[in-house]
């Protein structure tokens, strides 16, 4: 479990991609150093387990299903993602509850600078239509975001200088793909109707 909100950034040392699944190694984590064999880190919002890490260096392996629904078998030697490691239980939740189970992904389709602040829309695909709502929580590469507008297709997020400077999006362009998590509680909800036949 995690709140989305990005502890620290860390780099593709490399990423290896076989018809069985792949591996990915990060390079430059602070806090590799903390980590044990077999924890969980969100790396760009995906739930990954951690198998070797020290000196500022982790690896991970990756599942077939993990590269197919998420953007990380798009990251290339010296791309830099986000970075959460699981919360704590006595710990303030400042973003919201995120599992790190992305449901798949969307593209930037705006990102722009407005004012102090930027401007971020990404496109809406259709199974996320009934679990986003107007000023409700969405995870984007692993950021817990407020859905400021919405339409059909299409959702809009207004970022503030802070996210904006700690976080991938100084990277991000028009075009980049995104992982996206719904919100948990809506999805339950819509799994209880979906049984109930409603």
């Amino acid at each position: 479990m995690f709140t989305g909100i990005v502890e620290h950034l860390g780099e593709v040392e490399s990423l290896t991609v076989t018809p069985e699944g792949g591996h990915l190694i990060l390079r430059g984590v602070v806090f590799a150093d903390d980590l044990v064999l077999g924890e969980s880190v969100a790396i760009n919002g995906c739930c990954l387990t951690v198998v070797e890490s020290g000196q500022g260096r982790v690896r991970f392996d990756l599942l077939q299903e993990t590269l197919r629904l998420t953007n990380l078998a798009d990251l290339g030697t010296g791309k830099r993602v986000n970075l959460e490691r699981a919360m704590r239980a006595d710990a303030r939740l400042s973003g919201h509850f995120v599992q790190g189970h992305v449901d798949t992904t969307g593209t930037v389709l705006v990102y722009e600078k407005s004012g102090q602040d930027h401007r971020l829309t990404v496109s809406l695909p259709p199974e996320g239509r009934r679990l986003t709502v107007l000023k409700g929580s969405i995870t984007v590469n692993g950021m817990s975001l407020t859905v400021a507008e919405l339409a059909e297709d299409r959702l809009t997020i207004w970022i503030t200088p802070h996210t904006h400077a700690v976080t991938t999006l100084t990277d991000t362009v028009p075009g980049d793909r995104v992982n996206l998590e719904f919100d948990m509680i809506a999805k339950q909800v819509e799994r209880l109707l979906a049984l109930r036949g409603l």
